[in-house]
């Protein structure tokens, strides 16, 4: 295997279970992000959290023992069909039925992996554009003080099952055309575990764990955007019977702008404009993400025309840089004017030689089906 498990958590190939239980939770207490944000022992966090997942189960630390791969869904050299993968198990049980053999799997533990977790976090679109750090809430399960994730009552322990003595299961032998038939099934009593609790813990009900709300930081990067995810790793939810804890995913929704719509990194936003002003030139203020800035209209500005403001949009998420602010300008044309205005106006046109100006025309935008058609016939 290409990680020692038994040396991620710093304790001998013979340790009990017991053991690996402690030095797990030694170091999750060392490690975890609450504790110790410090980014780079993120992934020290995720390596225990993995090795606690496999030598804490029996049938995963067996496999793993073997040299198997006790995280593949094929684990063992035989691959699908070897050794302790899907072949093999099915191999196994028609033995079972002939030769009244049975294929010892051992119990469940307890202990499992917790579930991930999400949650979703409005930002506005500043927070977004630059990054910024917020304080959330989370509901989620974590480690019950009262019994220290062992499920028993205090001064109480888990006692090995009397009906399957520890195995996790029990058998059956029938008779059949062809023989003594014996077949194995999850212990009843114990379901499968192999051990009972007589005395479950009075706080968590023998689960080992107790829902809690906590306030986690959160550092949102500059450039997220819509449907963007945070890792947080070792934050979900902490595993039946105090095992590690699951990670949480902090989905990003942008708050809309009044101003603003984004289009990746860019920023865009529309300025009306009076006809004279279009024709005559002006300076308009706006207030960008960076703070007011006047945008330069020039004289015989045309309603449609786009205006950039470089570097002014969001930062790129990836790499260094920011998009940009396109303002989008819209030529409005008066409709209500008084006998005044319109001389006035009546003026200008006889000066510029429009008094009867009979406009140009060009062709309409074409429709798929007019392109295709174009197309065929090789115009």
């Amino acid at each position: 295997m290409a990680t020692d498990y038994y040396a991620v958590l710093g304790v001998r190939r013979d340790a009990s279970q017991d053991e690996i239980k402690k030095a797990f939770r030694r170091l999750a207490r060392e490690l975890h992000p609450d504790v110790n944000p410090d980014p780079k022992t993120q992934e020290r966090f995720k390596e225990i959290n993995a090795a606690y997942e496999v030598l804490s189960d029996p049938q995963k630390k067996q496999v793993y023992d073997l040299g198997g791969d006790p995280l593949s869904n094929t684990a063992g050299a035989g691959g699908a069909g070897g050794f302790g993968g899907a072949g093999f198990g099915g191999f196994s049980d028609i033995m079972d039925a002939f030769f009244g053999t049975t294929s010892q799997r051992g119990p469940r533990s307890r202990t499992r992996r917790g579930q991930d977790a999400m949650i979703r976090l409005e930002v506005e679109l500043d927070e977004a554009a630059f990054g910024t750090t917020k304080d959330i809430q989370v509901d989620t399960a974590v480690v019950c003080g009262t019994c220290e994730g062992e499920g028993a009552a205090p001064g109480t322990s888990a006692q090995t099952c009397d009906m399957c003595r520890g195995r996790g299961e029990v058998s059956q032998v029938t008779r059949s055309f062809l023989g003594q038939v014996m077949t194995s099934r999850p212990c009843p009593q114990c379901q499968g575990f192999g051990t009972v609790v007589p005395t479950p813990c009075p706080e968590c009900a023998g689960d080992g764990r107790v829902r809690s709300r906590r306030t986690l930081t959160v550092k949102i990067p500059p450039g997220v955007d819509n449907g963007t995810r945070i890792q947080l790793a070792g934050s979900g939810e902490v595993g039946p019977g105090g095992g590690p804890a699951g990670d949480l995913y902090v989905e990003i929704a942008e708050r809309p702008h009044p101003v603003f719509q984004r289009r990746g990194d860019d920023l865009h936003c529309t300025v009306t404009l009076p006809m004279t002003a279009a024709a005559l030139g002006t300076k308009v203020p706006l207030e960008t993400l960076d703070g007011m800035e006047e945008v330069d209209i020039r004289p015989g500005t045309q309603s449609g025309q786009s205006i950039p403001l470089h570097q002014r949009g969001i930062t790129h998420l990836r790499g260094g840089g920011r998009g940009d602010l396109i303002v989008h300008v819209e030529v409005q044309t008066p409709n209500n004017i008084d006998p005044e205005q319109e001389e006035l106006i009546r003026r200008l046109a006889k000066l510029r030689g429009e008094e009867r100006a009979a406009g140009q025309f060009a062709p309409g935008q074409q429709g798929l089906f007019s392109r295709l058609k174009d197309a065929f016939n090789g115009r």
